[in-house]
């Protein structure tokens, strides 16, 4: 049994660089403890605790489409639904949780509960 670290993504919108390419695919690595506690001692987060979420993202995020790293510079410069796409991506391969919403069956009317984390879905495409 292999234990995974790493997980592919793609932007709704996708990553625009300097000279007009758009990069939309990339990796995500499980997040340490490193990587959420060393970002608080950071003065962009001290001054503005909303900043960690860029912090935390540049440090996870081992590759976007052909860039050759990715910084808080790239992160800032994403898109606000591309943002709150990776956001939630994090949460849900970092998270041991799962994601269900209450489901009732159309033809039998059986109550149950529906996996509706990302990963599920990405698994059933």
């Amino acid at each position: 049994m292999s234990f995974q670290t790493e997980y592919t993504f793609e932007l709704p919108r996708g990553f625009v660089d300097e000279q007009g390419n758009l990069h939309r695919r990339g990796t995500m690595r499980l997040a340490t403890a490193a990587d959420e506690i060393l970002p608080m001692r950071d003065q962009r987060v001290q001054q503005n605790p909303g900043y960690l979420t860029v912090i935390l993202l540049a440090r996870v995020i081992t590759k976007l489409g052909d860039l050759k790293a990715v910084d808080t510079k790239t992160i800032e410069r994403l898109f606000t639904a591309d943002l709150a796409y990776l956001q939630n991506f994090y949460r849900e391969i970092n998270e041991m949780e799962k994601l269900t919403a209450p489901a009732i069956c159309p033809k039998c009317d059986h109550e149950h509960e529906v996996d509706i984390s990302f990963l599920s879905l990405m698994e059933e495409v």
